[in-house]
């Protein structure tokens, strides 16, 4: 089993990388670990302070499940992986049963901030993108997916994702193996990245 952490800011290309590094793998060899199903509930907070909520810091990750669920995966178990709703900031009753596969992405802006769950990971990747790119896809993201104004997602970069993204997110580049600067647009890094990820699992 090989243990692959995805770190980068909020609109860098995560997702991309993510998703055509899994389209050069044989097929049912990699499993998708999102940092984003194990925010903390916040059912208990009320509806209309949600969306003040900070989900750039570290502390709105349940960490310790995270790693946990990581540790039953490299032991050979299945897992029962969170599911958080956006739109609510509530995690769901329901869970999405993940099995041990040969290759795990973890995949998340923070992912790189713990040294708990760096020391699971075989392979560090921070991707890397121009701050006005990231900008414009987290406002195409936020209005579309998450129900939000463009003004509400402009105010929140400036007031929280620039600052935490210099604070936390932009350091961990120090503990990467690897780089992948302009995101998902990167198909030589990509297409080595998935070379190297294949002849290691061939070893």
């Amino acid at each position: 089993m090989m243990i692959i952490g995805i770190a980068g800011g909020t609109g860098s290309g995560k997702t991309t990388v993510v998703r055509k590094i899994i389209d050069q793998l044989p097929a049912g060899e990699v499993v998708v670990i999102p940092q984003d199903s194990y925010y903390k509930d916040s059912s208990h907070i009320p509806v209309d302070l949600r969306s003040n909520i900070n989900f750039d810091h570290p502390d709105s990750i349940e960490w310790d499940l995270l790693i946990h669920h990581i540790q039953e995966l490299k032991a050979g178990h299945t897992i029962k992986q969170p599911v958080y709703d956006y739109v609510s900031c509530s995690r769901q009753p329901e869970t999405v049963l993940v099995r041990p596969s040969k290759v795990i992405l973890i995949e998340g802006i923070l992912v790189l901030t713990q040294p708990l769950l760096r020391d699971e990971m075989d392979l560090r990747i921070f991707v890397d993108a121009d701050s006005d790119d990231r900008l414009i896809r987290v406002v195409r993201r936020d209005v579309v997916e998450r129900g939000r104004t463009a003004e509400m997602v402009l105010d929140r970069y400036e007031q929280v994702l620039k600052p935490m993204h210099l604070e936390f997110i932009e350091p961990t580049k120090r503990y990467a193996d690897l780089i992948v600067p302009q995101g998902g647009n990167n198909i030589a890094a990509i297409g080595m990245l998935s070379q190297f990820i294949r002849t290691k699992l061939h070893e």
